[in-house]
């Protein structure tokens, strides 16, 4: 189990956050998933990855970069992962639901180009609010500079073939998983059928307990 502290700030955030959940888990045709997302790859080659390469768990997330949802379960994703550093790692996937995603996606991708994906990240997310569904995410390239991204060079490479294509082989693959709502979270290929952080940590740790 999470610890004593997790589980308090749990109850707290539940109030606050997932308060708004049928506001940005944004589901239009239910929750069921399409049989499809066993023809179609969770992860692509491209896909960006955090943690080991090797590891034996992997966590998939279907991750729109302004959503609030998002947002509001990536500290959680990151304690997990730091519970289990040699076992656990996550691969993102992109999704376009908001406005700005799109922009926001090809900062992370110019920083992934440039080394600093995972501060990047971790500063787009943190500005999220000042930038969440502004078309210019004017806030999203400033936290993106303060973490180390040479903004001029990402201007310039940001609409290359080769992040269209990433764009767009995601953007297929959403509509074929049948994804409809962020974030959604497969553990080793299993869905997360419920969205919380303890559902999440119970979920992986089911499977990191299996290699044993």
């Amino acid at each position: 189990m999470l610890t004593r502290n997790l589980v308090i700030t749990l109850v707290l955030f539940c109030l606050v956050a997932f308060a708004a959940a049928f506001v940005f888990y944004d589901r239009s045709q239910g929750t069921d998933q399409p049989a499809v997302v066993e023809k179609t790859p969770l992860v692509r080659d491209y896909s960006p990855v955090i943690g080991p390469e090797d590891a034996p768990v992997t966590i998939v997330e279907f991750f729109d970069p302004s959503c609030e949802g998002c947002r509001a379960m990536y500290p959680y994703v990151k304690q997990i992962m730091a519970a289990y550093p040699d076992k656990v790692r996550l691969v993102l996937r992109y999704v376009l639901f908001h406005k700005g995603s799109e922009e926001a996606v090809r900062i992370l991708e110019t920083a992934r180009e440039q080394g600093v994906y995972e501060p990047v990240l971790d500063a787009v997310m943190e500005a999220q609010p000042k930038w969440h569904d502004d078309p210019k995410v004017a806030a999203a390239w400033d936290a993106a500079e303060s973490a180390g991204l040479d903004v001029e060079a990402a201007r310039a490479g940001m609409n290359s073939p080769e992040i269209d294509g990433i764009i767009q082989q995601d953007v297929a693959d959403v509509k074929a998983v049948g994804i409809s709502g962020t974030p959604t979270f497969y553990v080793n290929g299993d869905t997360l059928s419920r969205l919380g952080p303890q559902e999440l940590y119970d979920l992986v740790t089911s499977k990191v307990e299996s290699l044993k």
